[in-house]
């Protein structure tokens, strides 16, 4: 059974043979469509000549909103249903906390240095090798193992989870549940302070 999720509500002449199924999308093809939205982005900043600013707090600020989704409920719940789920999910959460901290990186540099360059491509590499993984390994199993209905609500969940998570990277902040579902939020209020005051893009529309 998948965590935190309450149970499905009753339907009025509810029998064997109806499947309810939620308003919404989908986690899989939530989070598939914002994979290659993406690694299209940071494929641009690696092959870029010259690096924009811009554009890598908008891939810095995205990427983390997304790990911070996927760490509060495409984890856990891999954890729950996959077979070799706790193996899958510790491995991404690693992957993660590297990404991040390349991430965190990055904002140090100034865009028209070779290390900024080489920084990018990096990042590029393991947000495809990311996407990989998702694509090839767990969101087939995923698919197989979960409900519609329990897909569909979890990728509402991610909605949510998205609005409210921090737009630059914290490697150090927890990567589980509970304590990531209190921190990420808090930590999200303060660095969207620091994005107004700074004028800072965070959403690939408004590059």
């Amino acid at each position: 059974m998948i965590p935190t999720l309450p149970a499905l509500p009753p339907l009025p002449g509810e029998n064997e043979d109806y499947e309810y199924r939620p308003a919404g999308r989908s986690i899989i093809a939530l989070l598939a469509e914002e994979h290659e939205q993406l690694t299209e982005l940071s494929s641009e900043l690696a092959a870029a000549e010259n690096p924009a600013r811009e554009l890598a707090d908008v891939i810095t600020a995205a990427i983390t909103r997304h790990l911070s989704a996927e760490e509060q409920y495409l984890y856990p719940t891999i954890r729950a249903m996959l077979p070799d789920g706790q193996r899958i999910a510790n491995r991404e959460i690693e992957r993660d906390t590297t990404l991040l901290k390349q991430l965190a990186l990055l904002e140090t540099m100034r865009p028209e240095t070779q290390a900024f360059r080489d920084l990018a491509r990096s990042i590029d590499d393991d947000l495809h090798r990311h996407r990989q993984a998702c694509t090839k390994q767990i969101f087939p199993q995923l698919r197989d193992t979960a409900t519609e209905a329990d897909l569909i609500r979890l990728g509402n969940r991610v909605e949510v989870a998205k609005e409210s998570a921090p737009t630059r990277p914290h490697p150090d902040s927890p990567a589980t549940p509970p304590l990531n579902k209190v921190t990420d939020p808090a930590l999200g209020v303060v660095d969207k302070v620091r994005d107004v005051v700074a004028r800072r893009k965070t959403y690939p529309e408004d590059l």
